[in-house]
């Protein structure tokens, strides 16, 4: 079944061509993140007017990668939410015409699952359930137990501030450029991990949630008793950082595993699991398979991982629907097909 994704949450402008939820024939996303380089952060109004300069094209350039025509395509896929208001409506607009035009069904992905769904594209081999799901991002850090496409368990969320959050204004803190998670990232490479003791909030409680507006503090404020920062001092400042944000996910991970044991592998997707740091502390610490998105264009908002989300929605829902059984799923009910 080959679907037609758009995802259009924040600043990239995405469209993507996905066969059967995993193989991906095109991938094109238009981003204004350059412009809003030097601004700290997006800016929402621009970027919805950049959305919608880009959507036509990069739908058409999709369908062109993919060597397909509108007709071939049998269903869409688009993000409703969450996201900037702006931005979704570009999207969703351009796939209500498309799907109205030509006759094709419609498929709402929420943009948390789709990051979910992201593990399976070009896979091999295919991810199995059920499996740990850490999906931390800019917006959002959740901690999932998942049984299948639509049905699993929020273990935990952020009570405060996000993962990526929590780089960005790390970065931001250091003199470090936007986005946070690289910058950070780079400006660790070869530093102390452990030069700054920097705390891991909630550590010992018997809990999943994240907390990282703590650990921003404590930046801000050894950054201002140590004043003006040498650059090995930075690099140590970074890495410190950096790991106290990971060792947080990676704690939280682990626990879970340990008390569902059933579990066959753990996933990290969202654009904190970019960070190979976070990786190989990931694989150091677990007893069971650890998987990311295939390549890094997988973990930031990307079409194909809505494109994947709205074939398994559609064909969950419809053997549910063969077999007479009614959708019923600890996941979020905007999880369910709409």
């Amino acid at each position: 079944m080959n679907i037609l994704g758009i995802e259009t949450s924040c600043d990239e402008t995405a469209a993507a061509v996905v066969t059967d939820g995993v193989q991906v024939r095109s991938s094109v996303i238009a981003t204004s993140r350059a412009a809003f380089l030097h601004m700290g952060g997006v800016i929402p109004e621009d970027a919805a007017r950049r959305q919608l300069s880009c959507i036509v094209p990069v739908i058409r350039s999709a369908l062109d990668q993919a060597s397909m025509r509108i007709e071939d395509i049998e269903a869409l896929a688009v993000t409703f939410g969450p996201g900037l208001f702006g931005s979704l409506i570009v999207g969703t607009s351009a796939a209500r015409t498309l799907a109205s035009i030509f006759e094709k069904p419609l498929i709402h992905v929420h943009h948390t699952l789709g990051h979910l769904t992201s593990t399976w594209l070009q896979a091999d081999p295919v991810p199995v359930f059920p499996c740990i799901t850490l999906s931390a991002s800019g917006g959002h850090t959740d901690l999932w137990l998942r049984t299948s496409h639509t049905r699993g368990t929020l273990l935990g969320r952020t009570r405060d501030d996000a993962a990526g959050e929590a780089f960005d204004k790390g970065a931001s803190l250091l003199g470090l450029p936007y986005p946070g998670g690289p910058s950070v990232a780079k400006a660790a490479e070869n530093g102390n991990p452990r030069a700054y003791d920097f705390p891991i909030p909630l550590k010992g409680e018997p809990c999943f949630d994240f907390s990282f507006s703590g650990l921003k503090t404590a930046l801000r404020y050894a950054l201002r008793d140590m004043g003006e920062l040498s650059p090995a001092a930075l690099t140590d400042m970074a890495a410190s950082y950096q790991y106290a944000i990971c060792a947080q996910l990676t704690d939280r991970i682990v626990r879970a595993v340990d008390q569902y044991s059933e579990c066959k592998e753990v996933h990290v997707v969202g654009g904190v699991s970019a960070n190979t740091f976070l990786r190989s502390m990931l694989k150091s610490a677990l007893s069971i398979p650890m998987r990311a998105p295939a390549t890094l264009s997988y973990c930031t908002d990307n079409a194909a991982m809505i494109a994947a989300a709205g074939y398994f929605l559609w064909k969950e829902d419809h053997e549910r629907a063969l077999t007479s059984q009614p959708t019923q799923a600890a996941i979020p009910l905007e999880f369910a097909v709409s």
